[in-house]
């Protein structure tokens, strides 16, 4: 397949015009390029600089810490920071809902693109997209109010007391909020995300490869088994990738959901708490000793999700795909 910026290579022979403008005008584009890493590089460094103290005083104890004892010293500090149970809730929701999310994603990608009409495709494509338009405190609100009282509580209880004696993790007690909601809901907030990628990798297969297989008579099955969906393989890494980045920074939705304690994980059906929740919730009435903890939570939390990128990139170039913007081919 020939890449887009091969595309635009001029043919070797045809000189290429240069003049002053065109230099400026690829400066131009040359510095607005570079002004993202500028910004990243900022954003890291200024915030590793004002949690450094922080971490010069809890050490590798700040990662693998469960204690969390703020300070209100404003010249040293004095507390016990450690995260480790805010990584785990962050972990541990964005986990339960890339496992309700991908599934459902890669059904509705095959669905609206090998499947249903154009006519009907098209309108469900749009309401997909609409859902990734609706605000975050909007998912934690109906949740919050309507969906998890009424509907995955009575659930949760059931699951609990069935299978809590040989699964650890699934054992009772069973709170009214805890990290199945928030992972629930939040596999509702990534869903259209995950979906739009996997459906415009899927609309790519070469409509040739589809027939012939047709024609070997291959059933509609077998077509998306052996034709589609290794096509679609590096796209739909991508796509989860890209739904794992916005669920582990997703804030207000899962600090209203989660249940907002600060234990170690020890049931998925009991509360807790996750990285960009503990610094929502705490920031507004926090001592300048625990705003640098909470700066030492958003590096750890930006250091996991460039890790998150970078595999990505890793998986999808592993697996013979070439990421293109958000999507692979």
């Amino acid at each position: 397949m020939t890449s887009d910026a091969s595309a635009h290579q001029i043919p070797k022979g045809i000189k290429r015009g240069k003049s002053s403008v065109d230099s400026w005008f690829q400066f131009a584009l040359a510095l607005a390029g570079a002004s993202v890493l500028f910004i990243l590089a900022a954003m890291l460094i200024s915030t590793t600089i004002k949690a450094w103290p922080v971490f010069m005083h809890s050490g590798w104890s700040f990662i693998y810490g469960t204690d969390w004892n703020p300070g209100i010293s404003r010249t040293e500090i004095t507390g016990t920071y450690g995260a480790l149970s805010f990584i785990l809730g962050t972990l541990i929701t964005s986990g339960i809902a890339l496992l309700i999310a991908v599934p459902l994603a890669i059904g509705c990608g095959l669905y609206l693109t090998n499947i249903v009409k154009p006519a009907i495709s098209r309108p469900l494509s749009y309401a997909i997209d609409l859902l990734a338009a609706v605000p975050s405190v909007v998912y934690g609100l109906w949740g919050l109010l309507f969906f998890v009282p009424n509907f995955i509580r009575p659930l949760l209880k059931p699951i609990a007391e069935m299978v809590g004696g040989f699964i650890p993790f699934l054992g009772p007690p069973v709170v009214t909020f805890n990290y199945t909601t928030a992972g629930i809901v939040l596999a509702i907030m990534v869903l259209p995300i995950i979906t739009a990628v996997t459906r415009e990798v899927m609309s790519k297969t070469p409509l040739t490869e589809i027939q012939g297989a047709y024609a070997l008579g291959s059933t509609r099955w077998e077509m998306v088994r052996d034709i589609v969906l290794p096509r679609a393989r590096p796209g739909i890494i991508a796509a989860t990738m890209l739904g794992l980045g916005r669920a582990l920074g997703e804030t207000v939705a899962v600090a209203m959901l989660i249940g907002g304690s600060e234990r170690m994980p020890t049931t998925l059906f009991q509360g807790g708490q996750s990285m960009a929740g503990q610094i929502a919730i705490t920031f507004q009435e926090a001592s300048p000793e625990n705003i640098k903890a909470l700066l030492g939570i958003g590096v750890v939390l930006f250091v996991i999700t460039v890790i998150v990128n970078m595999a990505a990139r890793l998986v999808v170039w592993a697996t013979g795909g070439r990421v293109v913007g958000d999507a692979a081919i």
